[in-house]
């Protein structure tokens, strides 16, 4: 049981069974599902359950938008081929706090955040640029960055940003939130795993470093089911190490 509560306790108390059984038996502990679901309901521990997610961004129908080169299919061969982008919102104490996070889609991995007391289109560049700054990506990679119909993602600053960064803009067609499915999805993991279960929240400033936090343990550390049950860093690691295993393709002469 000591190990049980270990795991659930080093995962932000996030995990279920399931999760739980997985990271111990990552750890070399094998042990059977059954097991740790009956010995976490003897602890009165679980993890914890998503509830319904607010939609935060505005559609903009005014503005020209870029065509939706996604259609829903969010998956990637590879790293840096699809970005995706979003934000939600934080009630504190001092007032309401902006979350604006950048999705790679390849393996899930969170490439850029920022946080802001206002939704401007200064915010969410910001975010823009620590993705940039951290990938790194060129313009041979194809990337695409999608995002919903908010105005701060089809202003022509952020629509510039990514020209000059040889990135394609794609945006949702329909304003639906399945248009950015994964980008919500990422949004109601972070609402149910920080600041829903660790709330309230007396300052903007607190929710920032837990922000930070949840950042770094979701990308080294959280097991995504969608992924094979990795850290999403370990995703991208796996895929480079299989790509360096290649052989050369010879010249021909």
């Amino acid at each position: 049981m000591v190990q049980i509560r270990r795991v659930w306790e080093h995962n932000f108390r996030v995990y279920g069974a399931r999760k739980v059984w997985r990271q111990m038996n990552r750890e070399g502990m094998p042990v059977a599902r059954c097991t740790v679901e009956r010995l976490m309901r003897r602890l009165g521990i679980e993890g914890v359950r998503r509830g319904k997610r607010v939609r935060t961004t505005v559609p903009d129908n005014a503005a020209a938008c870029p065509q939706d080169l996604v259609k829903r299919h969010f998956e990637a061969d590879r790293p840096n081929r699809l970005w995706v982008a979003d934000f939600t919102y934080v009630s504190t104490w001092q007032g309401w706090l902006y979350v604006a996070f950048v999705i790679d889609t390849f393996a899930k991995r969170i490439v850029g955040w920022r946080a802001s007391s206002s939704m401007t289109t200064d915010f969410v560049l910001d975010a823009l640029e620590q993705a940039l700054y951290d990938r790194r990506p060129n313009e041979s990679d194809g990337l695409v960055h999608h995002s919903d119909r908010g105005s701060q993602y089809v202003s022509i600053r952020y629509t510039e940003r990514l020209g000059e960064a040889g990135i394609n803009p794609s945006v949702g067609n329909t304003g639906s939130a399945y248009d950015n499915a994964l980008a919500e999805t990422i949004n109601g993991l972070y609402k149910t795993e920080v600041i829903h279960r660790r709330g309230p929240w007396k300052t903007k400033a607190a929710v920032e470093l837990a922000t930070l936090e949840w950042v770094s343990w979701f990308n080294h550390q959280r097991l995504l089911e969608s992924i094979g049950d990795m850290p999403p860093a370990e995703a991208e690691e796996r895929y480079y190490r299989r790509l360096a295993a290649q052989p050369a393709e010879p010249v021909l002469l």
